[in-house]
């Protein structure tokens, strides 16, 4: 009956432990499951859904603009998952600090050989042993884990950020690249005519050899800042198909919102410096590291007061039960464990140094990214009033044409004028964008659009690959 006794609390106690269950990784499946990521997919649907105000009216969508597309980076790319990995295991570790210490039992049987005749030679006993945490070991142990989940849940959102700020990137770069390639087209096919109506010309012996060279030097540059402007163009759209997570040809054919970066904010107010120092998740994050370091310490503080254990015992010895209990306790003799106390004590101070540096180069960050975008948008200005008076100058010589006053070689002069112009307006709305986009990183915040609410980024929403098709 004992045996079966101690057999039934064994199960009792193994029912519920963990079992292993493998869950092997095949590089070929991986990838053809992210050859197959789509913007049509309609999980990604949903999740989109769930983030947004709106209510999708069509799928797949007809544009897309860089709330969007974020979304859609948020729910395929890979290092949000990252992220949430290292959320879970900090998660995981807030359960093993606050477990309490297991007791022991042990049992035991000894057979005296010289015993007595009328005597049992046997002693059976057993033993439970009871460890006893002192001086709030497992709260400060638990307090640690705490601050290094919540790191570890403000790096989401700082690999959120980066994710967000890699997709605007790359999609200024695409959506800009497009239109100075629709400007070039419109500018080679004006040099296009006027080399024609300068051969026209020459052969009249109303030209110069010189002039009808010079329009098809002309032709074959602008030729050329076209062939230039397709490879970056397609460099861009690789770029922005591996901020999304996805393969480029998902998005050989995406539309892009029309209106997309047509507006520059207005430069920021003076706290926002502020509001970003208390906002941005790697300032927060260390933060966080520094008050784990803090409960780091007060856990080896209170390792000097050592941990008691409590111990009663039975046994039956040759027909005589035997109680016992005692209490054992390790003497701080040879030290008082100053050496991780010490260790503890440097971490802190690295943890504090860390801060301060992390705080610092953030400041540093945002006054670069405010005095660049204030230089930029002062350029766009320019650009944009020059552009303004030479449409001016061009209605002038359209008149002028039509009056018979000027010839056709002027009007397509005054065309590739306003042309170059258009270019050069492009490359400073790039410039301004750019600088937009390094700006919004220093705050971590965009300036033209609400944070986007996304309340899967703290959740493991996917549990496998499959659910990302």
């Amino acid at each position: 009956m004992k045996i079966s006794a101690l057999f039934g609390l064994a199960v009792v106690l193994c029912s519920g432990c963990a079992s292993f269950t493998p869950e092997p990784i095949s590089p070929a499946v991986a990838i053809t499951r992210f050859e197959l990521r789509t913007l049509d997919n309609p999980d990604l649907r949903a999740f989109i859904q769930s983030n947004i105000k709106n209510e999708i009216e069509s799928w797949p969508l007809p544009q897309w603009d860089v709330d969007l597309l974020t979304l859609a980076a948020f729910y395929y790319h890979p290092d949000l998952d990252v992220a949430r990995a290292k959320w879970n295991v900090a998660q995981a570790g807030i359960e093993s600090a606050s477990m309490r210490p297991n007791p022991s039992v042990s049992l035991g049987s000894q057979r005296n050989a010289d015993a007595p005749s009328g005597t049992s030679p046997w002693t059976f006993g057993w033993n439970l042993d009871i460890p006893i945490e002192t001086a709030g070991k497992r709260g400060y142990r638990t307090a640690q884990a705490r601050y290094l989940s919540e790191s570890a849940r403000l790096a989401i959102a700082g690999s959120a950020w980066q994710v967000r700020s890699r997709v605007r990137s790359a999609l200024v770069d695409v959506f800009f690249a497009r239109q100075v390639q629709e400007v070039l087209s419109q500018q080679q096919s004006l040099l296009q005519n006027n080399l024609t109506l300068r051969e026209h010309r020459f052969a009249l012996g109303m030209a110069s050899q010189p002039e009808v060279t010079q329009a098809r030097i002309a032709l074959n540059q602008a030729t050329l800042a076209s062939v230039d402007t397709q490879r970056l163009q397609a460099e861009a759209r690789v770029t922005l198909a591996s901020a999304l997570g996805m393969s480029s040809k998902a998005i050989d054919n995406i539309a892009l919102a029309p209106k997309l970066f047509a507006d520059m904010p207005a430069l920021p107010t003076d706290d926002i410096r502020q509001q970003a120092l208390l906002n941005r998740a790697d300032v927060l994050g260390a933060l966080a590291d520094y008050a784990a370091s803090q409960s780091a310490l007060q856990l080896e503080i209170s390792k000097q007061y050592p941990n008691a254990s409590l111990g009663s015992g039975y046994s039956w010895d040759a027909g005589a039960s035997k109680w016992s209990l005692g209490l054992m306790l390790v003497l701080p003799i040879a030290h008082q464990n100053q050496g991780p106390i010490a260790e503890a004590r440097a971490r802190r101070l690295q943890a504090r140094a860390n801060f301060n540096a992390r705080q610092a180069q953030a400041i540093g960050e945002i006054d670069t990214a405010l005095a660049s975008y204030r230089a930029v948008q002062n350029k766009l200005a320019a650009s944009n009033a020059l552009l303004a008076d030479q449409d001016t100058q061009m209605r002038s010589a359209m008149a002028s044409f039509k009056a018979g006053q000027t010839d056709k070689v002027s009007l397509l002069g005054a065309q590739l004028e306003i042309s170059q112009l258009v270019v050069a307006r492009l490359d400073a709305r790039t410039k301004a964008q750019q600088a937009l986009g390094l700006l919004e990183d220093a705050l971590q915040r965009p300036l033209n659009a609400p944070v986007l609410s996304t309340p899967a980024l703290q959740e493991n929403i996917r549990q496998t690959k499959e659910n990302k098709l």
